[in-house]
């Protein structure tokens, strides 16, 4: 496969290629599926450094892992259960030195989309920071759950495979979740549903901010380095 073709080719058939030896194919499938993935992982862990780090593992896992994957599941459902594990690890360790992952206006203005954060009405700000205040203070499996199911948009049967689980856990995940989250937003039943931020169908902002690429290390052309903070499709 030479490079021209790689912006047509399939996920699939540039996980194969990568496998084989080609320098850029795993670099293109990064820049297709990063920013989904940076959605799913700054939703459940709630801190931009965080979500970086969590992506970056799961690339860079996936990089390696690659020549494990058998085709039974799509590659973005692949990418998603390696970044939502690298999320749920990261959190579990971090529960001990964190009370509150999203507890200050700086923190909360940093998970608000950039199209938002600059330009929407002070009331969707509102609402926005009020729901991820309450979503941060759910257990991340609920968390994930919720991400991937009411803020991405995932049907049920794809979000028990992404997560690992049956679907009847992540109907429970999500039920619990959202029982928890009701009396949290209560008050904000009159809002607007617009202004929710649930429901809102897979990949509500596709825009969602990546983070700037870490200064270069010389990698070498299949250093999975490399592929830190890339952006959509160039």
């Amino acid at each position: 496969m030479d490079d021209a073709a790689l912006g047509d080719s399939s996920d699939q058939d540039l996980l194969s290629a990568h496998v084989a030896g080609h320098p850029h194919a795993f670099g293109e499938l990064v820049r297709r599926h990063r920013d989904r993935l940076w959605a799913v992982a700054l939703r459940t862990l709630g801190d931009r450094e965080e979500a970086a780090d969590a992506v970056q593992d799961a690339l860079v896992s996936a990089f390696r892992a690659a020549h494990t994957f058998r085709g039974q599941s799509a590659v973005t459902t692949w990418l998603h259960r390696i970044t939502v594990n690298a999320c749920l690890d990261r959190a579990r360790k971090a529960a001990s030195r964190r009370t509150s992952p999203v507890d200050d206006t700086e923190r909360l203005e940093q998970l608000l989309e950039p199209h938002e954060s600059a330009e929407a009405p002070a009331e969707r700000q509102d609402l926005h920071r009020e729901l991820l205040t309450a979503l941060a203070k759910l257990p991340v499996e609920q968390r994930a759950a919720l991400v991937l199911v009411d803020m991405q948009g995932y049907p049920v049967a794809e979000a028990a495979a992404v997560l690992g689980v049956p679907t009847g856990t992540v109907k429970s995940r999500c039920a619990r979740g959202r029982a928890r989250l009701l009396p949290m937003l209560a008050h904000l039943r009159g809002a607007t549903r617009d202004n929710s931020g649930l429901g809102r169908g897979r990949n509500r902002t596709p825009g969602a901010s990546v983070p700037p690429a870490a200064e270069p290390r010389d990698p070498g052309p299949n250093d999975p380095a490399g592929v830190k903070g890339g952006g959509g499709r160039a």
